[in-house]
């Protein structure tokens, strides 16, 4: 297995949504696991997860790809990597925060895993940002790092894998009805703790996190909040990869 390694920036698709209150210490996270064969046959390309959260007057965005990714794994000289943001005055409808402002996080990589970073049309960051100091722009509203680092996210697969079972079970004895998504609508208190009991625990133990001996490769950006708000405080971010041109001839490929 690879190396576990310390998350990015001390902390810590193919689409991810999240959303972040930026006047307040919130944060969000959205998953993205096990792709179709066209995504997870590209892993540079791959979005795992996707988090945002509030440090002081900075926004932090982060994305980490490549699922497992091992030892030597490298971004993708042919892919853009986005974070799409978009800032509004307050929650509700359109009519009342008035339209959101958008405003793109673009990351870029050379052969040699040089990263080319642009916050909208107002700041840009090029170099080595694989330190664990990160890289920053002259003025200091950005800050990246981008490199291998431990998947963050906690999955504990086999208790899903347990409630799925369960919930196929009680839907055969033809007691349960469904959304149109998909979900049990119409579960008993027993059945609910019973599920529960299923996603907190694997086997009747403490939950084991499947993704603990796995790496990523982590973009975190460190934003002044100042540059993602001019449309309001209240700012959305979602995450893609994209394509620019043959994926297969990246670095580490």
């Amino acid at each position: 297995m690879p190396m576990r390694l310390r998350p990015a920036l001390g902390t810590l698709a193919a689409l991810a949504s999240v959303a972040a209150v930026i006047g307040y210490a919130a944060s969000a996270l959205s998953a993205d696991h096990q792709d179709g064969p066209a995504t997870t046959s590209e892993p540079p390309a791959d979005i795992n997860d996707v988090y945002s959260w509030i440090d002081g007057s900075n926004a932090i965005l982060a994305m980490t790809v490549y699922p497992a990714a091992p030892t030597g794994a490298q971004f993708s000289n042919n892919v853009q990597y986005v974070f799409h943001t978009s800032s509004v005055s307050a929650f509700g409808a359109a009519a009342d925060a008035g339209a959101p402002v958008p405003l793109d996080v673009i990351a870029t990589f050379d052969a040699t895993q040089k990263i080319k970073l642009w916050v909208g049309t107002t700041e840009y960051v090029t170099g080595d940002a694989s330190q664990t100091s990160g890289l920053s722009s002259a003025d200091g509203k950005v800050k990246v790092f981008a490199g291998l680092r431990a998947d963050p996210f906690f999955f504990n697969l086999d208790g899903f894998h347990n409630t799925t079972a369960t919930v196929e079970a009680v839907a055969g004895g033809g007691t349960l009805t469904f959304t149109e998504a998909g979900c049990p609508n119409n579960l008993t208190p027993a059945q609910l703790t019973l599920l529960g009991t299923d996603l907190a625990t694997t086997d009747g133990g403490p939950p084991v996190n499947h993704f603990a001996t796995f790496n990523g490769l982590a973009i975190v950006v460190s934003v002044a909040k100042s540059l993602l708000t001019a449309g309001g405080p209240v700012m959305s971010v979602w995450a893609g990869t994209y394509a620019t041109g043959p994926i297969g001839d990246a670095g580490g490929q």
